[in-house]
């Protein structure tokens, strides 16, 4: 196995990590990131096969666990009970419910409300330059959950505050301040849906809060920690990496020199799978071996970790032609921007119906939509996100 080092914070990565991809696709099947310390996958095959294989999973087995940093506990209370770092049965369980108020149905029902929400932020768009993420791309995804869970449309700020704060803890480079503000985050996000999961508990709506509260399976309901888990998992991961997909391919399609007829309604959903697939949100996902397994010619042993390079596998000349060419109109666009087998994102389809409705109101209402200046992505990985998208109408 050779062994790669590429620190993930190097300003050069973080602005196109794509060019190491390559080389660590090239160097092996299987390849050691030593600034990870740890074997990772950087091909489409390789990549799908982790991901659908039930002898690797999420949960940290028995023997690796550590202990919870103390300042850490709040963030920590909430890892336990959510269903993404979980396996059968406790994720089987989790997720049925989860599916059952988190329907298609409801998902989709919010189609006309995204188009709407998108004219009206679209309307108080500034004259001259101005960043499009605080202005568009940040507001519809926080706007959009807090309308499902039935969350006050007022608190977005302090939502999209503790999302930020949350999703620090899985950054590379984090550091203690940053610990101290997810944990203080955690707290307080789990306070307020505590007391409003029981206000739900008295007085039931029409929202999604309080169709998890309702959600049975064989008698088996969601316990109070349980929700409050789920509440976070669905804002913080589906706010996070919808708003970098809808803030990435702006500026991918900005790049090409506007959008063309790609958001035509018979092309748009093969140009919203061309951004996911170009420049994902998610770029790094972890799993952990349950069992000695045999991966492209390498063993994994019991208790190894293994690094899943999604946004690498997306493209890996194995499996599409020209992949860093960003082609809307290519017949085939595999990728695992969502991952894939048991833990396949289950807001998956609420961040592709957030991009196929906004982004064709976006470019119908702002046709002469320009770039001011290259865009910037953020220090953040694993995700992969614009700090800036500065345009000009």
């Amino acid at each position: 196995m050779q062994r790669l080092s590429q620190s993930p914070t190097d300003p050069d990565f973080v602005q196109n990590p794509y060019p190491f991809y390559d080389r660590a696709r090239a160097a092996g099947r299987v390849v050691w990131w030593e600034d990870y310390a740890m074997p990772c996958v950087f091909g489409h095959a390789a990549a799908n096969q982790i991901l659908r294989d039930r002898r690797f999973g999420r949960e940290v087995p028995v023997e690796k666990q550590r202990p919870i940093a103390p300042h850490t506990a709040p963030f920590y209370a909430i890892e336990a009970h959510s269903m993404l770092e979980l396996e059968p049965p406790r994720h089987t369980r989790l997720r049925s419910l989860v599916l059952r108020a988190f329907t298609a149905r409801r998902i989709e029902g919010m189609g006309p409300e995204i188009e709407a929400l998108a004219r009206a932020l679209i309307a108080d768009f500034p004259e001259g330059p101005f960043d499009l993420l605080p202005t568009f791309a940040e507001v519809i995804p926080v706007v959009v959950i807090a309308r499902l869970l039935g969350v006050p449309e007022g608190m977005k700020d302090q939502l999209l505050a503790w999302s930020h704060a949350m999703v620090g803890m899985y950054q590379a480079g984090r550091t203690r301040a940053m610990e101290d503000a997810a944990a203080t985050a955690s707290a307080e996000f789990a306070a307020f849906l505590r007391a409003y999961i029981d206000e739900r508990r008295r007085a039931p709506g029409d929202d999604l809060i309080t169709s998890l509260i309702a959600a049975e399976e064989a008698g088996e309901k969601l316990s109070t920690d349980e929700l409050i888990s789920t509440c976070v998992l669905l804002l913080n991961a589906g706010h996070e990496a919808t708003v970098h997909a809808i803030g990435n391919g702006v500026a991918a399609l900005l790049s090409q020199g506007g959008p063309q007829d790609w958001l035509s309604p018979e092309k748009r959903e093969g140009t919203v799978e061309e951004i996911l697939r170009w420049d994902p949100p998610l770029h790094m996902f972890t799993r952990w071996a349950y069992e000695r397994i045999e991966v492209m010619g390498h063993v994994f042993e019991p208790g190894d970790q293994v690094g899943v390079m999604l946004a690498a596998a997306a493209r890996d000349p194995a499996v599409i032609e020209a992949p860093g060419r960003f082609d809307p109109m290519r017949p085939g666009k595999p990728h695992l921007s969502f991952g894939a087998g048991l833990h396949f994102c289950v807001g998956a389809p609420l961040a592709r119906l957030e991009m196929l409705r906004a982004l064709p109101v976006l470019f119908e209402l702002c046709p002469g939509l320009r770039l001011e200046g290259r865009p910037s992505y953020a220090a953040t990985y694993h995700f992969h996100g614009l700090s800036a998208l500065m345009v000009r109408r």
